[in-house]
């Protein structure tokens, strides 16, 4: 409000600029030509005049008013107009109005002036929303309006929540803590994958403390204006200030929080002055009562140590990817929203979703949600969650793409080679799904879920899945022949490799290299960004890709004997497969026992042959046990 009334002024004072100098002066009566005058005033028609040095007005003797220019020297008017009998008067000429003609004189000048002076005050004071408030904090202050959140909204990271719990009964009772020399940590520094809550979990402590809570991004501190971004820290601490005890949530903050010294700027760089002020506030020659600094970042190993330590980020919290009993809590969460059907199981999608952040939990509810209103449900269904988590992880089913009957034929011998091989793995997860309904870039999928979340693996597993990743291209061989192998299991032998290749360099797996480490994680967290520096001899090279070929074959040979000695099976399961498309774990563990599929809607036992809809595009490989698009 306060601008638009400055600039309203300004809008005024313009006007009254146009309107005093450029604008024309009006004129009463009508105007008349100066021979025209003589002649009205010669035929009697003019009642009375009066005359000024630069102009002649009079009244008619119809009462209408007129205004003429005279002509310099004209000596006969005045004998013109006692001839005719008209009365006449002179004017005395205006005498200028000194203080007018300096105000207007002066006014353009004054203008100017009051922009500059706006425009200096508007720097000063870092009007956020004025023209030149590039000097202002950007952090957004949330309050209860917006949609409060408490701990109730937040599912899955237990541990995490206790341990900034003591926050939240600092921020209600400080006395509590004060009392006995204790001191809140002064910021809380939250690590995890994207999607796993941070920026959540941290509206929820102000949500439970009912305090202020300030959000920005680090990218917001940094502008191409030097020292716009230790402006806008020192802005920001200010308003934090004025509503202590308060929140500063600083997401992504290894925008504005690297190493100093390693970028490509010298010691003045501006993100090393925006950090600097940042240090300086967070624990300075000042201190900062009342305010607590959260961040959130998923790249801890890239923070200068300088803010993390104590008395800066004195507390360094892991927000993990949710375990099975945490997914569960999650889907619970997001599924208050939604009507759910009476056969929804939160506890079996929570089975098949390992490895999900709520981020991805809260779009497969919604992908449900959405599968539902399309099919004109008013229920969510089982099916929907099924189809949804499906949709997720490999894409959308691809039915209108036709392919060959020979070709269909060999993705479901393929797909079922994986699933024999699985079935008789004792180390193997339990089956979940097997389809050759062509998803994304995949032609179908063997979906195998774990009975509970796995946070290491044994020697025994690993070499079940490589023989599980084989069995496709195994079957393949036996049915087709050694020349029609085709290039569908590229995704599998990546996998194979990939695993074969970190037992050996990492895990310490082959006997013959020993429990040694010949390949090093370089910069990354959690996988991400990460790059693999090689520390090993040619002699080594040669004889770690050995071992790799090794494990490798050694799979390919177990599978090739598992299916040789179950191939009555294979050729059952694929031509279930081809009749069915798709079919559940317990659907492929009754076909194996009994020899049949009991479906209330299609007839038991595997059908002849038919051309089905698909794509004939290499297939992938694992993903959370399944097929997942690689490319060839």
């Amino acid at each position: 409000m306060k601008s638009l009334l400055v600039w309203g002024g300004i809008f005024l004072a313009l006007l009254l600029v146009v309107s005093m100098v450029g604008g024309p002066r009006e004129t009463a009566g009508t105007q008349l030509r100066y021979s025209e005058f003589r002649e009205r005033v010669a035929e009697g028609s003019v009642e009375e005049v009066q005359i000024a040095p630069d102009r002649i007005s009079g009244k008619l003797k119809n009462g209408s008013t007129f205004t003429t220019v005279p002509v310099p020297n004209d000596t006969e008017l005045t004998r013109l107009l006692d001839d005719s009998g008209v009365k006449y008067a002179g004017t005395a000429p205006e005498e200028p109005n000194v203080l007018l003609y300096i105000l207007i004189q002066s006014l353009p000048f004054l203008l100017i002036l009051g922009v500059a002076f706006f425009a200096l005050r508007q720097v000063q004071k870092g009007g956020g929303s004025g023209a030149m408030g590039f000097g202002k904090s950007k952090a957004k202050l949330l309050t209860e309006k917006q949609g409060r959140v408490t701990f109730d909204d937040v599912a899955g990271i237990d541990e995490a929540r206790e341990e900034l719990q003591e926050i939240v009964e600092f921020l209600r009772d400080p006395q509590r803590f004060s009392k006995l020399g204790g001191q809140i940590p002064k910021g809380a520094l939250l690590v995890g994958s994207p999607g796993t809550g941070k920026t959540l979990l941290a509206r929820a402590i102000a949500g439970e403390a009912r305090v202020p809570f300030f959000t920005i991004s680090g990218s917001d501190f940094v502008e191409m204006f030097v020292g716009v971004g230790a402006s806008r820290v020192r802005d920001m601490f200010e308003q934090a200030k004025k509503n202590a005890p308060c929140i500063v949530f600083i997401d992504e903050i290894d925008a504005v929080g690297r190493h100093r010294g390693h970028g490509l700027g010298n010691s003045n760089d501006e993100r090393e002055q925006t950090l600097n002020q940042l240090l300086v506030e967070m624990d300075g020659f000042e201190a900062n009562e009342g305010i607590i600094i959260i961040a959130a970042t998923n790249r801890p190993d890239v923070l200068d140590p300088a803010l993390l330590r104590p008395g800066r980020f004195d507390r360094q919290v892991v927000v993990p990817i949710p375990d099975i009993d945490g997914r569960e809590k999650i889907l619970s969460v997001h599924m208050k929203k939604v009507p759910l059907a009476p056969d929804v199981n939160a506890r079996t999608i929570a089975r098949g979703t390992p490895g999900f952040s709520g981020a991805d939990l809260a779009n497969l509810v919604n992908e449900a949600a959405l599968l539902a209103a399309r099919r004109n449900k008013r229920l969510v269904a089982m099916q929907e969650f099924e189809d949804a988590k499906d949709k997720v992880m490999m894409g959308a089913e691809r039915r209108s793409m036709v392919m060959t009957e020979d070709e269909k034929k060999m993705t479901a011998y393929h797909e079922a080679g994986h699933a024999i091989v699985s079935v008789n793995e004792p180390a193997s997860d339990p089956i979940h799904k097997a389809t050759i309904i062509p998803r994304g870039r995949a032609l179908g999928m063997v979906m195998r879920l774990p009975e509970r979340d796995n946070y290491s693996y044994h020697r025994d597993k690993m070499h079940a899945n490589l023989s599980v990743s084989m069995g496709g291209r195994v079957a393949e061989e036996i049915i087709f022949g050694h020349d029609k192998v085709s290039s569908g299991a590229s995704s599998d032998i990546q996998y194979a490799t990939s695993l074969a290749r970190n037992m050996v360099t990492k895990w310490g797996m082959s006997d013959a290299m020993g429990p040694l480490q010949y390949e090093e994680q370089g910069e990354g967290y959690l996988g991400y960004g990460a790059n693999q520096r090689v520390m090993m001899s040619d002699e080594t090279s040669k004889q770690i890709d050995k071992e790799i070929r090794a494990l490798v074959e050694g799979a390919h040979a177990r599978a090739t004997d598992i299916l040789r000695t179950q191939e009555d099976k294979l050729h059952l399961l694929a031509q279930a497969l081809l009749e069915y498309e798709t079919l559940t774990g317990d659907e492929i563990k009754a076909l194996l026992e009994n020899g049949k599929i009991d479906r209330p809607d299609q007839p038991s036992g595997p059908a002849p042959v038919r051309p089905v809809r698909g794509s004939a595009i290499p297939k992938a490989g694992k993903r959370f046990g399944g097929e997942a698009p690689q490319g060839a």
